[in-house]
């Protein structure tokens, strides 16, 4: 008996032993690998693409598309082609469409077999369209508050270049290759563009209308009346970061002392749309039993607006903007 439970302990030894090895194995293989990739993995897309061996041609063709504002004239999608470049995300118009209504027939599809056709298609269409277009509007709101986070960084980075004596093309090269995405690569497209030939201002000019944010308009103008009329940019770009960190600053406290607020707003937004399926569910007759009165679809309709209405002047309150 002895000797088969110290065989048994032997058999667990063998086993922790192995798996404590495969462990270490698959960690040290990891580190290799990972070894030569760790500073491009940190850094930007653009940086990833130069070393994959692309070139500065196809990286500007890539990180701006040439059909970015395709698409303006095509209802409801009018600025989805510009949420698709805001968002990161290197799929054009015609693709994410495609792909959208081949998510919206399929939905319709697996549907129709459950409820009537036409409902089935109203819902694939807006499960389909509907969600990723609002996933990708979210993209492109955190990587346009992740950008502006980075922003002052970029420019004390910046700023410390001009101090020493470098040009300003060379600061804007160190920020594109020592800071990660995404205030990485739209810095390494204004590099991209100037060494190309463009014009500083207009460079700058484009990557404001790229990331649609007021800082990067005041960035924007700084550099062109700077270009235009000289002075001390790295004086102007200090006090810039100085005022980028101190609204940033402002919008943090501003959102912590709405959030009551903020919350209460949603509350008071769903709670209509809460008792309605809670006295639809409770109480199945309740709304269906008077729905043959003439006076019925207006005063429904009339809630409807009233609810629409009472959420918009909710979100005007609580959303405060700086």
């Amino acid at each position: 008996m002895e000797a088969l439970l110290e065989s048994q302990q032997v058999i667990y030894l063998v086993y922790i032993g192995l798996a404590v090895g495969v462990f270490f194995a698959v960690t040290g293989v990891g580190q290799l690998l990972s070894r030569n990739e760790g500073r491009n993995e940190a850094r930007s897309r653009r940086l990833k693409l130069l070393a994959k061996g692309a070139t500065t041609e196809e990286v500007l063709a890539v990180l701006t598309p040439v059909n970015a504002s395709q698409g303006l004239r095509i209802p409801i999608f009018g600025s989805l082609s510009k949420d698709l470049q805001q968002a990161g995300l290197a799929m054009r118009l015609g693709q994410f469409l495609m792909l959208c209504t081949g998510g919206a027939l399929l939905i319709a599809i697996v549907l129709s077999a459950i409820v009537d056709g036409g409902i089935a298609a109203l819902a694939g269409l807006l499960v389909a369209f509907g969600i990723p277009i609002f996933l990708v509007k979210q993209a492109r709101n955190r990587r346009r508050t992740k950008l502006i986070h980075q922003l002052p960084d970029a420019l004390d980075l910046m700023a410390r270049g001009l101090r020493v004596g470098h040009p300003l093309n060379t600061s804007i090269g160190a920020v594109a290759n020592e800071m990660p995405d995404p205030i990485g690569t739209e810095f390494g497209i204004v590099f991209d563009q100037v060494s190309f030939g463009d014009d500083l201002p207009d460079a700058f000019a484009e990557f404001a209308e790229r990331v649609d944010a007021e800082d990067a308009r005041y960035l924007s103008a700084s550099i062109g009346i700077q270009y235009g009329t000289g002075g001390d940019l790295a004086r102007v770009i200090s006090v810039l970061s100085r005022v980028i960190r101190s609204r940033i600053s402002m919008r943090n406290k501003i959102q912590a002392i709405s959030s009551e607020g903020r919350i209460s707003g949603w509350i008071l937004s769903l709670l209509p749309m809460g008792i309605y399926g809670a006295a639809s569910v409770m109480a199945p007759g309740f709304y269906t039993s008077v729905s043959d009165d003439p006076l019925y679809p207006p005063l429904m309709g009339a809630i409807g607006f009233l609810v629409v209405m009472n959420i918009i002047v909710l979100r005007r309150l609580v959303n405060i903007r700086v």
